[in-house]
């Protein structure tokens, strides 16, 4: 069958069949993550007020011939404001503890299983929530979010691992880009087809958990037959391609690694940079993804159903963004245009000073509803600019560990996942444009900073601890020869000699 198989499949780029793969796997996790986002509006039966009273001014009036309803009030369950916040953040309690193991399994015993069972395991739970919920109340909703978080903590260093594999280097903004871009596919889907489904389905908000669920239950045994961990493993790719992804990529990276040198890697300037890098950039990223929706409901006074397709648009223009910066970025290291380093820098700092620029501007537009919705697009837009920057970078630095370099990126992220939320909830407990605007300029610092640190030490080169077969010396030899001849067009720099794995 296998034969048969490849023959069929002889035509295809089976680097590209896995890029599909993974954009529908991190697509999966993140709209099953933030399915809860929107259905918890329609689960609560009451919102607890930082007050007892209403402040009329500095907020905005509802649109002309529309009916604004709050939220939430239209539920089951009881829960105050401090019990829906802790739900929204346990997903990231599970989820920062798998990170490390999740990169160090991907690592030694390959990407694909350690993707796979994470997405299917978080499937189960998720298809599980009315019934938990329905059973044990916010209690076991909490629990089930821990356990989600558990299974969905492998995706992004399994998926980091996998790309490390795949991708040559000419490729791998554009390979590692669609990857990641499920991100935002699974938001926008997550988002915007929620409110549709609870609106036209008579069960009501379970619906969006067997829906999401399902999807991701469906996507599991696809994936197990398509997709391997390693070129040398597959038995559909063709000899050619094969042999081309062996030639491009066989100097940096290895099927089996040595032991992950983490006092190395823990002292390595880049890393912190990307790492500090990264925090910055996630801390805008959740304040628009979980904090969005609110924005528009509470202070725009936008309805439900708006409210979701509105929230979904800037994340639409960040995937749109991504897309067209990494194939541009690649383009430009292909033609000698700019060398890897620079070009990570110069993406990042585009991905942070423009969502900085414009999140702030939006708060100062006031209650013009249409100039804040082209602001916030515009800048999630630019956000874009991350996926041939620092997501990316891990790789450059590593190929061999990019499951581990992304676990550990990914864990300190995280705590911005649970931080940024947390900060809205205590910075805006009347919902005004004063405070959302404080909001935006703490953000707006946040991003700065980070910047500043990745722009004066990331690097868009192998690192000296990447090889496990050469000897610490000879590394830094080599780090230090791809280093000087960054900037040197590929037409005219010196053979590289390639050490055999």
């Amino acid at each position: 069958m296998f034969h048969t198989w490849k023959t069929y499949f002889a035509n295809v780029p089976q680097r590209w069949v896995f890029a599909v793969m993974g954009c529908l796997a991190v697509s999966n996790a993140f709209s099953m993550r933030i399915c809860l986002n929107l259905a918890i509006t329609k689960m609560v039966s009451r919102v607890k007020t930082s007050s007892n009273f209403t402040i009329l001014d500095d907020t905005c009036p509802a649109p002309e011939g529309t009916v604004h309803s709050s939220s939430n009030g239209d539920g089951t369950y009881d829960w105050d404001e401090y019990t829906q916040g802790i739900i929204l953040s346990s997903f990231f309690w599970g989820y920062i503890i798998t990170q490390i193991p999740g990169g160090i399994l991907a690592d030694k015993f390959g990407g694909k299983y350690t993707l796979g069972i994470g997405i299917l395991s978080t499937a189960i739970f998720t298809m599980l929530t009315p019934l938990v919920v329905e059973t044990f109340d916010a209690t076991g909703l909490i629990v089930l979010r821990v356990l989600m978080g558990l299974g969905e903590g492998t995706t992004f260093p399994a998926a980091n691992s996998l790309v490390a594999q795949w991708a040559p280097p000419e490729e791998r903004s554009k390979i590692s880009t669609v990857v990641m871009s499920g991100m935002q596919v699974g938001t926008v889907l997550g988002t915007s087809l929620s409110g549709v489904l609870i609106q036209n389905f008579s069960i009501g908000w379970p619906v969006v958990f067997y829906f999401f669920g399902g999807i991701g239950a469906l996507w599991f045994p696809v994936w197990v037959v398509l997709c391997y961990s390693y070129p040398d493993t597959h038995p559909f790719i063709s000899d050619q391609e094969k042999e081309f992804l062996r030639e491009r990529m066989s100097e940096h990276t290895h099927k089996q690694t040595a032991a992950t040198p983490w006092r190395r890697i823990l002292t390595s300037a880049p890393m912190w940079a990307l790492m500090i890098g990264k925090v910055g950039e996630n801390f805008g990223f959740q304040t628009m993804v979980t904090d969005l929706p609110k924005y528009m409901s509470s202070v725009l006074k936008f309805s439900i159903q708006t409210n979701g397709f509105l929230s979904a648009l800037p994340l639409l223009a960040m995937w749109l963004g991504g897309i067209g910066s990494s194939w541009i970025a690649d383009w430009m290291i292909k033609k000698d245009k700019i060398s890897r380093t620079n070009l990570r820098k110069v993406c990042a700092t585009i991905a942070a000073a423009g969502p900085a620029g414009f999140l702030v501007g939006a708060s100062y537009a006031g209650c013009d509803r249409t100039i804040v919705v082209i602001l916030f697009t515009l800048g999630m837009g630019l956000m874009g600019f991350i996926y041939p920057s620092t997501m990316v970078n891990g790789l450059d630095l590593s190929p061999n560990y990019s499951g581990s370099l992304t676990a550990m990126t990914t864990t300190i992220v995280a705590i911005a996942g649970i931080a940024a939320p947390y900060a809205v909830g205590v910075l805006t407990p009347n919902q005004t444009l004063s405070e959302w605007r404080t909001v935006f300029w703490i953000t707006f610092a946040v991003y700065l900073v980070s910047v500043l640190i990745y722009d004066l030490w990331a690097d868009g080169e192998v690192q000296d601890w990447n090889d496990p077969g050469l000897d610490e010396k000879t590394n830094k030899e080599e780090v230090q020869r791809r280093k000087q001849n960054s900037d040197i067009p590929l037409s005219r720099r010196p053979v590289q000699k390639v050490h055999p794995a």
